[in-house]
């Protein structure tokens, strides 16, 4: 597959997630909670765990933002589903080092490795990130 082919299914994949996101709205029964902002471009997003056994069981979000912040909190969600505290903190550390630019092992992020390309656009790293950073602070959160 060419490179434009590629790139041109990268972007048809993060504007499926962002129109049609996993996990969007709220869970009745949350036990840990947060909310962050992205003042840069007026993100938005909370994000809801109910977690068992030292792992995430459930997991919600929902908020306003760009397409880019959107369709990376609906991978997220697909991606923590079953995940320890731990493995999201790995996980958090390896996806904001990927958008940044660094080589990584992607192994851990699924589908979410495919937001690689937000290191070619710097004002849309904190966009990318913002869902990351408020599923590593809600695991945190003491109940």
């Amino acid at each position: 597959m060419g490179l434009s082919k590629l790139d041109n299914l990268y972007r048809q994949v993060i504007l499926e997630h962002a129109t049609h996101p996993h996990h969007h709205g709220s869970l009745d029964d949350s036990e840990k909670t947060i909310e962050l902002r992205n003042p840069t471009c007026g993100d938005v997003l909370k994000v809801e765990l109910i977690m068992a056994n030292d792992k995430v069981q459930k997991v919600a979000f929902s908020g306003t933002g760009c397409t880019i912040s959107q369709a990376s909190a609906s991978m997220m969600t697909d991606e923590i589903i079953g995940k320890s505290k731990e493995e999201i903190e790995e996980m958090v550390t390896i996806f904001s080092e990927m958008v940044m630019g660094q080589e990584i092992d992607d192994d851990l992020l699924g589908e979410a490795a495919i937001l690689e390309g937000v290191a070619q656009f710097p004002a849309r790293i904190k966009c990318a990130t913002l869902a990351w950073k408020a599923a590593y602070q809600a695991v945190n959160l003491e109940n």
